[in-house]
């Protein structure tokens, strides 16, 4: 049974999205409706980890995982819409209070898939149409650095997919052009957006920063980004 589609009347605006100008390099402008919306995709019920609490919840350097992810992607000064259940839409209000939330619904049963990927991804699209393009950001991924956001950003207007990519290996976030549209609001269920990337050329940038293959499914994942943190430096500010 497919996931059930996204009741826009549960779209909820923690901040509206109002110009707001921000210099970037050469002293130049950015207005946020001229920059691409980041997606944050935060509806999974992150059964896969074993730990206490959500996986979303745990702590790095003082951080939970989805403010440490979200204190990312605002730092671009791009919208950011934060797609979530509403089993977990309090805990993304504590974290954020600055993005536009769309909180889908939850499974009504057992028998009822969770939201996937490729529905969240719609949703996310569905609640940002004005956007010139769209950074979709798992909220699992901590260790994405704000560098790596803006350097896929920056290639959007030159190609419809643009992913990145640490040492030839693809990764996140990956980065869709306002010209696939239409075909993001067809995506259903939990296949993501890979029937689009089968379609379309997609363009790898190559960035310094492993954090675009590091996701926190299991503890032992949490264990292994604690470690890499006291290991590389530049990961221990990443709160």
């Amino acid at each position: 049974m497919p996931p059930a589609m996204p009741d826009t009347s549960l779209i909820q605006t923690l901040a509206p999205l109002t110009p707001s100008p921000a210099c970037g390099r050469g002293g130049k402008n950015r207005s946020r409706f001229n920059s691409p919306t980041v997606v944050v995709v935060a509806a999974g019920q992150g059964s896969r980890f074993r730990g206490l609490g959500h996986k979303l919840t745990q702590r790095l350097h003082g951080d939970s995982i989805l403010a440490i992810t979200l204190g990312h992607a605002t730092a671009t000064q791009f919208p950011v819409v934060i797609v979530t259940t509403a089993t977990l839409a309090q805990m993304v209000r504590d974290a954020s209070a600055k993005s536009r939330l769309v909180i889908l619904p939850d499974a009504a049963s057992p028998d009822v898939l969770e939201p996937g990927m490729g529905t969240s991804i719609a949703a996310g699209v569905r609640a940002s149409a004005e956007a010139s393009g769209w950074l979709i950001l798992p909220a699992d991924m901590p260790m994405i650095q704000t560098a790596t956001l803006l350097a896929i950003a920056a290639q959007l207007p030159r190609h419809p997919v643009v992913f990145a990519r640490y040492r030839g290996q693809r990764g996140h976030p990956v980065g869709f052009s306002a010209a696939l549209r239409a075909e993001l609001l067809g995506l259903t269920g939990d296949e993501g957006a890979r029937s689009i990337l089968l379609r379309h050329a997609a363009h790898g940038v190559e960035i310094d920063d492993p954090g675009v293959l590091i996701d926190i499914d299991s503890a032992a994942d949490l264990a292994r980004v604690r470690g890499l943190m006291l290991d590389r430096p530049a990961y221990s500010r990443i709160g």
